[in-house]
């Protein structure tokens, strides 16, 4: 079955469906993104697929003929300080509430990559590994991937000494030494720090 012929699937019972995915839960610095999609029944993307077997310039591409050819989504984000105050887990909750809430229109159904629900004003249901399973999910991890790794790339002009275009803000030898070199910024997620912090 193809990531399309399964959202046709769940159509059969939910007419309006919508995709949602988060992208940047693990990194230490940055806000955590999350996209919902919503397509018609009939379209199709040549390529369609969990952003993370994407390379980065395909990821690209698809999200403009993502955006072309959905007949909703939105981007939406929790901010660091909203980590900071109530925990990554809600944070990303948040983030997918804003994505659905952000539509335009309210789906029949939400199918939320992973095993844990946002709290949302439609009926919901959450898919393990839907990203490789549904095209509209796997529509909102490229929409969310893209949409964070541009808003890291613009915190690198900012802060270059961390090399954020590098890495994305993820836990790599390199943004691990360039943080205990230069201390956190003021984007990094100081609760994700404490153990590098102290052993530092």
């Amino acid at each position: 079955m193809t990531l399309f012929e399964y959202d046709s699937a769940v159509r059969n019972d939910a007419p309006v469906l919508c995709g949602v995915d988060e992208a940047g839960r693990g990194p230490l610095a940055g806000d955590v993104y999350a996209a919902a999609v919503v397509f018609d029944e009939g379209v199709f993307i040549d390529g369609l697929n969990d952003s993370k077997k994407l390379s980065e310039k395909k990821r690209e591409a698809l999200f403009d003929e993502i955006i072309e050819k959905a007949k909703a989504y939105c981007v939406a984000t929790a901010t660091v300080e909203e980590i900071e105050r109530l925990n990554i887990l809600q944070a990303t909750m948040l983030a997918m509430r804003r994505a659905v809430e952000g539509l335009g229109l309210t789906p029949d159904m939400a199918i939320i990559d992973g095993n844990r629900l946002p709290e949302l004003k439609c009926p919901a249901q959450t898919v393990v590994k839907g990203d490789g399973l549904s095209a509209s999910i796997a529509a909102a991890s490229v929409l969310a991937k893209v949409s964070r790794d541009r808003y890291m790339k613009k915190l690198a002009e900012e802060y270059p000494q961390y090399l954020f275009e590098k890495h994305k803000g993820y836990g790599t030898k390199l943004h691990n030494e360039m943080i205990l070199k230069y201390g956190p910024s003021p984007v990094h997620r100081m609760s994700f720090l404490k153990k590098l912090l102290k052993n530092g």
